[in-house]
C-alpha cells in the first residue's frame, strides 16, 4: 500500500466538530484529511456564545445576529424575559457557518474528499484505513481508501464510526429535533403574535409547553433574515412537524416564507468511552456532548474537536495510545457537573406542564438569570455569589415539595 498517502489523521464528518479538528490539526503541520459526505444541514438553532467565538476566532461576519434577550413563554402562556446584561448570544447558519469551518480547515492545509463513510478496516502492517465511496461524474459509486494513524469520528449523533469501532455507542439517548427555516418578516409585514407581541430580531422565544414538545421545548430563534423555528422529543409518536405549524402559528409566522426544513437526532447524553484504545477518537455528536435540558452543541462539538486534535497531535508524537482516552476525561472534568445538572433539570422540570410552569416562574429571579447567562457566557458554573447559590437551591426545593406555587 505504499502509494496510498498515510495521514496523521483522517476526520470523519466536517461539522463543527470535525472541521475544528481537522483545523487544528493541520495548524500544528499534520496531515490531515477531513471527510464529509456534503449537502447536509443539521437542524439547529444556532446558538453560539461569546467564549466560543473568542476561543475560536469567528468572524463577525458569521454572527447573523446577536440576542440580547430571551422570551420564556409557560403552559399557561405566561411570559418572562431574560435581558443579557452586557452580552449577547451569537446566532449562525449552520448552512453558512458549516461550511465556512471547513474551509478555514483547508486554508490551514487539511485536504477535503467529498464521499460517504463505509467502515475502518486495517491493512497488513495494521494501519487503519477509512474506506468511502461517492459519486462519479456519471453518476456511479466510487470507492475509496485513506490511510490514517489515528481515525476522528465527528459524524455526528448516531456516528458510524462509533457504531462499528466504540463499545456503547448504541446506549446513547437521543431527542428528535425538526425546525424549519423561515424568511424573518419586515417590520411593515409583522403579525402579532398569539400573545400580542411583534417579533423581535434580538430576542429568543422558548416555549415550554407539553403540547409542543413533552420532554423538551419549543423555540423561535432569529438569524437576522431568517428564523428557525423547532422543537425536539424523545417521546415516540409525538408529531414533532404538527408541533412546529403550531409553534409557528404562535408566533405569528405562519405566512413566512419556508425556506428549509430539516430533522435529525440530537444525543443528550456523554458516552461512556470515546476512543478504541487503538487508532479511533469521537468527537461532537459522535460522543454525545449536547448538553441536556438546553439542546445546546455547537460549543461542545468544538471543544470536542480541538481535544480530540490535542490528542490525536500527542499520539503521533509519543506513540502512546492512552493519549487518545484524554478528550473525555478532560472534557468531562470542565463540564461534567453542568451536564449533570442540566440533565436532572430535564429530568424533573420538563416532565409536565405543572413543573414547567413552576420552571418559567423560577426564571423571573433576578439571581437565577445572572447566574443562568454568566454560565452560559462562560461555559462554566459560577462560584462568585454563593448566597445567591443558596437561594436559587432553597427556592428550587420549595417548587419541588410544592411548598410554593407558580
Amino acid at each position: 500500500m505504499s502509494d496510498i498517502i498515510t495521514y496523521d489523521a483522517v476526520v470523519v464528518g466536517g461539522g463543527p466538530s470535525g472541521a475544528t479538528a481537522a483545523a487544528d490539526l493541520a495548524r500544528a503541520g499534520r496531515r490531515v484529511v477531513l471527510l464529509d459526505r456534503g449537502g447536509r444541514i443539521k437542524p439547529c438553532g444556532g446558538a453560539i456564545p461569546p467564549r466560543l467565538v473568542r476561543d475560536f476566532e469567528i468572524p463577525d461576519s458569521q454572527i447573523k445576529a446577536r440576542i440580547r434577550a430571551a422570551r420564556m413563554v409557560s403552559p399557561a402562556d405566561k411570559q418572562v424575559d431574560m435581558p443579557i446584561d452586557g452580552g449577547f448570544v451569537g446566532m449562525v447558519d449552520r448552512e453558512h457557518f458549516d461550511e465556512w469551518l471547513r474551509e478555514r480547515a483547508a486554508a490551514f492545509g487539511a485536504d477535503r474528499v467529498t464521499g460517504f463513510f463505509d467502515r475502518v478496516s486495517h491493512d497488513e502492517d495494521g494501519t487503519a484505513v477509512v474506506e468511502y465511496h461517492s459519486k462519479g461524474a456519471d453518476g456511479a459509486s466510487v470507492s475509496g481508501r485513506l490511510r490514517a494513524r489515528v481515525v476522528v469520528g465527528a459524524d455526528g449523533a448516531k456516528s458510524a464510526v462509533a457504531k462499528q469501532c466504540v463499545k456503547g455507542a448504541d446506549k446513547v439517548p437521543y431527542v428528535f429535533a425538526y425546525h424549519e427555516i423561515v424568511r424573518a418578516p419586515k417590520p411593515e409585514q409583522e403579525v402579532p403574535d398569539a400573545l400580542g407581541r411583534l417579533f423581535e430580531p434580538g430576542r429568543c422565544d422558548i416555549f415550554y409547553q407539553g403540547k409542543l414538545s413533552p420532554d423538551f421545548y419549543g423555540w423561535v430563534f432569529p438569524h437576522g433574515d431568517t428564523v428557525s423555528i423547532g422543537s425536539g422529543s424523545a417521546q415516540k409518536g409525538f408529531s414533532i412537524r404538527g408541533s412546529v405549524t403550531a409553534l409557528r402559528a404562535a408566533a405569528g409566522l405562519t405566512d413566512a416564507q419556508t425556506l428549509r426544513r430539516e430533522g435529525a437526532p440530537i444525543p443528550m447524553k456523554p458516552m461512556k468511552r470515546w476512543d478504541n484504545g487503538r487508532d479511533v477518537v469521537l468527537a461532537g455528536d459522535a460522543a454525545g456532548v449536547v448538553a441536556p435540558a438546553s439542546g445546546e452543541g455547537i460549543y461542545y462539538a468544538m471543544e470536542g474537536g480541538r481535544l480530540a486534535a490535542q490528542a490525536v497531535e500527542k499520539f503521533c508524537a509519543t506513540g502512546d495510545v492512552r493519549a487518545l482516552r484524554e478528550p473525555r476525561r478532560r472534557f468531562m472534568k470542565a463540564h461534567g457537573r453542568v451536564f449533570l445538572i442540566l440533565g436532572i433539570m430535564q429530568w424533573f422540570w420538563y416532565s409536565n406542564d405543572k413543573r414547567r410552569e413552576g420552571f418559567v416562574n423560577i426564571c423571573r429571579d433576578a439571581d437565577v438569570q445572572k447566574l443562568t447567562w454568566d454560565a452560559y457566557m462562560n461555559k462554566k458554573l459560577v462560584r462568585a455569589k454563593p448566597a445567591a447559590h443558596a437561594k436559587i437551591f432553597f427556592k428550587d426545593l420549595a417548587h419541588l415539595f410544592g411548598v410554593v406555587t407558580p
